[in-house]
């Protein structure tokens, strides 16, 4: 008796191993974005903090209320007034800004408690005291 055996899937069984394969993707995608976006949330965090114990520094030393700065989103570098205590911080943020204005860091915070925001495209906004902790998101 001579019997031969059909090796290989049919389209049934590969169709399967897809619409599981997709609802597997389906559900890592969310999870993998929450990640990301509590990974940039961290690292805001702990930069407004560096940040915020540089320009306290600043008015340490030059006895001044208010430091001007700039920030490059291309390689995080600072300006020149904040250099000598922190050279730069991560790149990628649309906007580190000092409120009222937007080129100041003031030393104490507004009537609500905000010194300065920072802003990133991937994430909400926050605004963080003069001692770099977290007040609120931008509204």
């Amino acid at each position: 008796m001579n019997t031969k055996s059909k090796q290989g899937f049919t389209l049934v069984e590969i169709m399967i191993v897809v619409v599981i394969i997709g609802l597997l993707a389906a559900m890592a995608i969310p999870a993998f974005q929450r990640v990301r976006e509590n990974s940039i949330i961290s690292r805001m965090d702990n930069d407004a903090r560096q940040l915020a114990s540089a320009a306290q520094q600043y008015f340490l030393e030059k006895n001044e209320d208010r430091v001007p700065h700039g920030y490059v989103a291309e390689t995080g570098v600072l300006s020149p007034q904040l250099e000598p205590y922190l050279r730069q911080i991560s790149r990628g943020y649309t906007s580190v800004a000092g409120l009222p204005t937007a080129a100041d860091i003031p030393a104490a915070p507004t009537t609500d408690g905000v010194a300065f925001r920072m802003t990133h495209a991937l994430v909400t906004g926050r605004e963080y005291s003069p001692e770099g902790q977290y007040v609120r998101d931008i509204p």
